[in-house]
């Protein structure tokens, strides 16, 4: 059973150290260490778990018992997964702390000061709790020679979970007073790159958004529909720039809420945008005598269909970010 699929965390830093914030759900940590199941017995639990059978299915419990004794149990197992790399060498961190929360009354994980508040906050576990309903929060030390300019962070611990390539990863890191927000999705087994200069979270945004565009049939049809029809570069240069202000535009609009909010609204933009695909496609092949003022009247629609589409993206943004979000723009 997994409740949340978010990971959260927080790189502070300090003149000769930097310690991390994170928050994971616990099955990222042990679903993969549970023994194999027999016809006839219950598999092995997996370290600060039991298992029990309901109603033929197999479900699996904190172990409460198991984590008072051992409270940074689940920590090292955390940290044995974490690569924090300074110039291609790992370093290896100590574990300071670790609190579980049952999903739903979790405290906040947003910023760090509500991580370092959460961290500090020691909730009442009642048992039964199932690992899946379960959030853990801990904080790793690492030592360092000196002041961090750039590091990179993966997590190789692999779950075997269903959807785990969908996880939604969030990166905090404070070098300076403004934080550098990286967004990844998945397991992280590629390396996120920070660095202070700033980049590096712009970056991460332009990965994803062409991962996006890539992993979207509209977004590359629509795509292949603006080459086709442009005969020049001039010609295409300037249908893609219409585009992308007219995306912006109601981007910003829809994220910010400027948009009705009627139950009939989003699937009516989605539908606008698969007939602009359509409509893209037959203007593509189309052949027009007047090609000045043709050129000028593609540009306009080619505005006018980024328009539609910057709605449908708004609607997937707002719920990657929030509004508060720092960095938002």
């Amino acid at each position: 059973m997994l409740n949340l699929n978010v990971r959260v965390t927080h790189v502070e830093h300090s003149v000769d150290n930097l310690r991390v914030f994170m928050r994971t759900p616990m099955p990222y940590l042990v679903a993969d260490k549970v023994g194999e199941q027999d016809d006839d017995a219950l598999p092995d639990a997996a370290p600060f778990t039991t298992n029990a059978m309901s109603n033929s299915q197999l479900v699996h419990f904190v172990d409460l018992q198991a984590v008072m004794s051992d409270p940074n149990g689940l920590g090292q197992i955390a940290e044995g997964g974490l690569h924090l790399l300074i110039d291609d060498h790992r370093l290896r961190g100590t574990v300071e702390a670790v609190r579980l929360h049952r999903v739903g009354i979790e405290p906040g994980f947003a910023t760090l000061a509500e991580a370092q508040q959460a961290v500090d906050t020691e909730t009442a576990l009642t048992p039964p709790l199932f690992v899946g309903d379960t959030i853990v929060d801990l904080v790793l030390h690492y030592d360092t020679d000196g002041p961090v300019q750039s590091y990179s962070i993966a997590n190789v611990l692999d779950p075997g979970l269903p959807d785990q390539d969908q996880t939604a990863n969030l990166i905090l890191d404070y070098a300076s007073d403004t934080p550098q927000i990286f967004r990844s999705r998945g397991l992280i087994t590629d390396p996120v790159e920070v660095q202070q200069e700033g980049y590096g979270g712009f970056l991460s945004f332009v990965w994803e958004g062409t991962r996006h565009i890539l992993e979207g049939l509209d977004h590359v049809l629509f795509v292949v529909c603006l080459v086709i029809g442009a005969q020049t570069l001039r010609a295409l240069l300037l249908r893609a720039t219409g585009f992308t202000v007219g995306h912006s535009v109601t981007l910003s609009l829809g994220f910010f809420g400027f948009v009705p909010s009627g139950v009939w609204f989003v699937p009516a933009v989605e539908t606008g945008i698969a007939l602009s695909i359509i409509f893209a496609a037959a203007a593509a092949f189309k052949s027009f005598k007047d090609r000045t003022r043709t050129e000028f009247a593609m540009v306009l629609l080619t505005t006018l269909i980024g328009l539609l589409h910057g709605l449908g993206f708004s609607f997937v943004l707002h719920k990657i970010l929030q509004v508060t979000s720092p960095n938002i723009w």
